[in-house]
């Protein structure tokens, strides 16, 4: 692990205005703390930035130092990037300034926002963007790494919608990164996730979306064989308002296969439109209906609290063929844990799908179909055999995956996973990382490593 000079760490505090931790003060056991419990690590020091100054005056510190840096917003990083062991963790959930422009349709918010506190200040004008399912979520994470959401078949990805960033860069200066100002940069952070410097704000377009239908509705887990080939011919028609999902899990203790919808067109519309879905069997649970879309992004939060296990697996399908389908069933009910997602398929359509692979870093834009396996468990000694059904899940489908995967689904498995995560965009991000940070300065990520030819020339 390691060890940070005590004259360092009283360098780094008194050129911050916000708030630091150190091992044994109070406060920092819960701020090093994550949502998945799989991540037990111990910074020497945590910096509570109270703006991007502080930022700044971080990275600034650590290279000087040649500190371990890690970064967190959100801190819902499966693979637990955003804590390191032993250095700087720069923690940006203080910076949650928002300002939304209603004539403009543009907000302007500070990446220590979640996705729920967003949600909330933009339908407030009645305004929204696609940003993820789940309200505890960081709004940083989610948009570098793509941002799959409710409203993607309609408007797009998170990054989709991105129309300008402030970054801060290894080398201690704060760029601004759009359509006219440093392109690559803004090009590299729009699925690139946080390896070319820490993004402190985000400016992103705004839709009107106003009340929903859509929800959940949940079969016998045994009848998945049967909704399965019904609700791909389904979700094929679907028109770009109405966004897709399946899976196996458990509803108050019984295993269950759920179909989850958000239409954000006219409601009448959409209970039209997702009336077939009450055809496909005898529903244990119907809770699909108008609601808010402050309600739908909701929905999901109770089953993904935090202090849980976590471990997952994912790649996108060739295609739900019916061999895919018939291999996906034998794993419907038979998670080990109560508490897992799995099999769970999504479907990607729309907007976010005629986007060019190149257009933006995140490249997977010709895929209709991902899968993962989302595990989840609350006792350590379950552990080892929860990652091994998970990874059982994942090799069964293998026949039907493609070795590409949207990377905030994914844990921390190495080079492999980078490879899948950038796509064919990898080698131009690697020039991008030779520019930008060619020391790997920013390497608590799914990590782009620079060309070490590049790195020594500017050592």
């Amino acid at each position: 692990m390691q060890m940070i000079a005590e004259s360092t760490v009283q360098q780094l505090r008194s050129s911050l205005r916000g708030q630091s931790l150190c091992p044994g003060e109070p406060g920092y056991d819960e701020a090093r703390t994550i949502p998945n419990a799989m991540i037990d690590r111990r910074p020497a020091i945590i910096a509570r930035c109270a703006d991007a100054a502080d930022v700044i005056a971080c990275v600034r510190v650590a290279r000087e130092h040649d500190i371990l840096v890690s970064v967190r917003g959100g801190g819902h990083s499966i693979a637990g990037k955003a804590v390191c062991d032993g250095g700087l963790m720069i923690d940006m959930s203080a910076m949650k300034g928002i300002r939304v422009d209603p004539a403009r349709r543009t907000v302007r918010a500070q990446t220590g926002l979640k996705l729920g506190e967003f949600d909330r200040e933009t339908q407030t004008f009645g305004l929204a963007t696609t940003q993820g399912v789940v309200p505890t979520v960081g709004i940083a994470g989610l948009t570098l790494g793509g941002g799959w959401g409710q409203l993607h078949g309609k408007y797009g990805l998170a990054i989709d919608n991105v129309i300008g960033a402030d970054v801060v860069t290894a080398d201690g200066r704060l760029l601004t990164a759009n359509a006219s100002e440093n392109q690559d940069l803004f090009w590299g952070i729009r699925g690139g996730s946080g390896n070319f410097g820490v993004v402190t704000s985000i400016e992103y377009l705004l839709h009107e979306v106003g009340p929903i239908y859509g929800g959940a509705i949940f079969f016998p887990a045994a009848k998945a064989k049967e909704i399965l080939p019904l609700w791909r011919e389904f979700c094929e028609h679907s028109p770009d308002e109405l966004v897709n999902q399946a899976t196996s899990t458990t509803l108050e203790g019984t295993p269950v296969f759920g179909l989850a919808a958000c239409y954000c067109g006219a409601l009448a519309d959409g209970e039209k439109l997702l009336q077939p879905l009450r055809k496909f069997g005898t529903p244990v649970a119907d809770m699909l209906g108008p609601m808010t879309y402050l309600q739908i992004q909701s929905m999901f939060e109770p089953f993904f609290p935090s202090g849980r296990l976590v471990y997952t697996k994912s790649n996108f399908l060739r295609t739900l063929s019916d061999d895919a389908i018939e291999t996906l069933v034998q794993y419907v009910g038979k998670s080990p844990s109560p508490y897992t997602f799995a099999p769970f398929v999504e479907h990607w359509h729309g907007a976010a799908t005629r986007v060019a692979p190149g257009a933006t870093a995140f490249p997977h834009r010709q895929y209709s179909w991902n899968f993962f396996a989302w595990s989840m468990w609350t006792d350590p000694a379950e552990t080892e055999k929860n990652i091994r059904w998970t990874r059982e899940c994942s090799e069964g489908l293998k026949p039907f995956l493609i070795a590409e995967a949207y990377g905030n689904y994914v844990t921390d498995e190495g080079d492999a996973i980078a490879r899948e995560a950038y796509g064919c965009n990898y080698d131009r991000l690697v020039a991008l990382k030779n520019k930008y940070d060619p020391t790997n300065f920013f390497r608590m990520n799914h990590n782009i490593k620079p060309n070490p030819a590049v790195a020594a020339q500017k050592v």
